[in-house]
C-alpha cells in the first residue's frame, strides 16, 4: 500500500510509522486519513506487535493540524479524523511508541502523548499554543489531567506556552530524553525489550491500563482484578512465565 504524506514499513515485528511532510510534519486532511489507514493495517496485523510513530527530518515531529482545515467548511470532517486517529490508538491492543525530534505542538503534541509512551530527543519542544489562536485542544485536555495531573494541564492548556524535553520527562508527560543522536538508537532498545515479552499478555495488561482510567478506583481496580483472573491468568503464557522464573529460564511464548 502507497501513500503520499507518511511511509509505512516494518521490521521484525515492528511496525514503524513516518509523517512525511518535512520540515514541520503539518497534518492536513489527507495526512490525517493516511494515518488512519496505517493504523487500522497495523491494527489488523498479527505480525506486528509493536508500533513506532515518528517523522522525517530533524526540525519537528509534528506542528499540528493544518491551520486552511480549521474552517467551518472543513473542521467537522478534520476533527472527526484527527479523533479517529485516538479511538484506534486506545483500541489498537499493540505498544505505541512516539519517537519526538523538534517540536510537538498542538495536535502533534497530542498525537504524541496519544501513544503509550514517548521518547524524545534533547532538542524536543512541547506545547499545545490553541489558546494564542482562539481555540482548545480537545484531545489534551481529555488525556493531559490523567498524566500530569488537573493543575499541570491547566498551565499547558491556558497559556500555551512550550516546554522542553527535560521539563516535559521532569512532570511525567514523557518517558525519556536522550541525546539527539541516541533517539533511535533508544527506540530500537524499547522495542527490543517488549519483544521479550508474550505479545498476549502484553495486550491484556494493556487494555486493563485503559480501562482502569476510565473508572473510580474502586471500580476500576474490581474490573482490573476481573481481566487479571478472567483472562490474564487463564493463559498458558502467564503460566509459562511463572514456570520459566521459579526454573530461572527465559519463558517460551506461546501467543495463547
Amino acid at each position: 500500500m502507497s501513500f503520499k504524506n507518511i511511509i509505512l514499513e516494518s521490521d521484525e515485528g515492528c511496525a514503524i510509522i513516518t509523517i512525511n511532510r518535512p520540515p514541520y510534519n503539518i497534518l492536513n486532511l489527507e495526512t490525517l486519513l493516511e494515518l488512519n489507514t496505517a493504523l487500522e493495517k497495523v491494527k489488523n496485523d498479527d505480525s506486528i506487535f509493536v508500533i513506532l510513530i515518528r517523522s522525517a527530518g530533524d526540525r519537528a515531529f509534528c506542528t499540528g493540524l493544518d491551520v486552511r482545515d480549521h474552517f467551518p467548511d472543513r473542521i467537522n470532517d478534520a476533527l472527526n479524523a484527527f479523533n479517529k486517529i485516538f479511538y484506534t490508538l486506545k483500541e489498537i491492543d499493540k505498544p505505541t511508541i512516539a519517537v519526538v525530534r523538534g517540536y510537538a505542538l498542538g495536535g502533534g503534541c497530542e498525537l504524541a502523548i496519544g501513544c503509550d509512551m514517548i521518547i524524545a530527543s534533547e532538542d524536543a519542544k512541547f506545547g499545545l499554543p490553541e489558546i494564542n489562536v482562539g481555540s482548545m485542544p480537545p484531545v489534551a485536555q481529555v488525556l493531559l489531567p490523567r498524566m500530569i495531573g488537573r493543575k499541570r494541564a491547566f498551565e499547558l492548556i491556558l497559556t500555551g506556552d512550550m516546554i522542553s524535553a527535560a521539563e516535559a520527562e521532569r512532570i511525567g508527560l514523557i518517558n525519556k530524553v536522550v541525546p539527539t543522536e541516541k533517539l533511535d538508537e533508544t527506540a530500537k532498545e524499547f522495542v527490543e525489550k517488549l519483544k521479550g515479552k508474550s505479545p498476549l499478555v502484553l495486550k491484556i495488561a494493556r487494555r486493563a491500563i485503559y480501562e482502569a482510567m476510565e473508572e473510580g478506583f474502586e471500580a476500576a481496580l474490581r474490573r482490573v482484578t476481573e481481566i487479571y483472573l478472567n483472562s490474564l491468568i487463564k493463559t498458558e503464557d502467564a503460566v509459562e512465565g511463572l514456570k520459566a522464573f521459579m526454573e530461572k529460564r527465559k519463558p517460551n511464548w506461546r501467543g495463547r
